[in-house]
């Protein structure tokens, strides 16, 4: 696997371009949370925004979680480096997570609860676009998640439009694998944020990553034969719940008996 920079911004400008990420001037708001993920993307589309032709705004935002030790002041500065605006809201999504609900499972709440608060931010402060920080492996990983506890061939899609807000979802890292983005963080010295949260990963999403190593393995081009599976299958509906537009008739009603 080649690592660096350009094959990071290689990967990313091939999902930009195949599912128009950013084929207008809206206003994009990075999901900044401090791990290495955001941190990287950040970084990427920075760089992309100072030789696109699109003359688009970028930002960054951050939601608290409300975790004791939470410190901002990291990310602030590293935006501030980048010459991007820092939005942050502190919230008490940690407290309702564990203390009111006392999840069993917090992680699905917890994400749900952080998309809907970065929604929020992104429209009250103009931005038309969320870019998340999504990468292959996570898309790989939720295709497992989904074959193996639902049945069903998915995974997220790589732009969703979300229309009672009217905001558009993207997802520019679905093409780039993790240890890429963990190899240019650690390069960088990036100022990535140790996660406070008491749950810090542990669960099904864990157990398919130690599988997927496991299978890269037997098939080193694994990830990207999942994730071109999903592109061949079911074009820029990942999740599958949507039939290609391109499918002839008698196939679409073939597949939806």
């Amino acid at each position: 696997m080649r690592f660096g920079f350009d094959e990071i911004n290689k990967r990313m400008r091939k999902a930009i371009i195949a599912y128009d990420m950013i084929a207008d001037d809206t206003p994009i708001m990075v999901g900044l949370s401090g791990g290495k993920d955001s941190m990287v993307l950040l970084y990427a589309l920075k760089q992309f925004q100072r030789i696109s032709k699109y003359k688009f705004t970028l930002a960054a935002g951050h939601i608290s979680l409300g975790f004791p030790g939470d410190d901002t002041e990291p990310l602030r500065r590293y935006c501030e480096e980048l010459d991007v605006p820092f939005y942050c809201e502190k919230s008490q999504i940690g407290e309702v997570v564990f203390d009111v609900r006392q999840e069993s499972n917090p992680c699905s709440l917890c994400a749900k609860m952080r998309r809907g608060a970065l929604n929020n931010l992104a429209k009250d402060n103009g931005f038309g676009k969320v870019a998340l920080g999504h990468h292959q492996d996570d898309a790989a990983e939720t295709l497992l998640l989904n074959i193996f506890f639902e049945g069903r061939l998915g995974s997220f899609n790589p732009v969703t439009y979300l229309d009672r807000m009217d905001l558009t979802v993207i997802r520019p890292f679905v093409y780039v694998p993790e240890a890429q983005i963990s190899y240019f963080a650690r390069k960088q010295n990036l100022p990535v944020l140790q996660s406070n949260c008491p749950q810090n990963c542990v669960g099904k999403r864990q157990e398919m990553k130690a599988i997927l190593q496991q299978l890269e393995e037997l098939a080193p081009y694994g990830k990207d034969r999942l994730v071109g599976a999903l592109d061949r299958q079911y074009g820029p509906r990942w999740d599958g719940r949507t039939l290609p537009a391109n499918l002839p008739a008698e196939e679409k009603r073939e597949d939806s008996k």
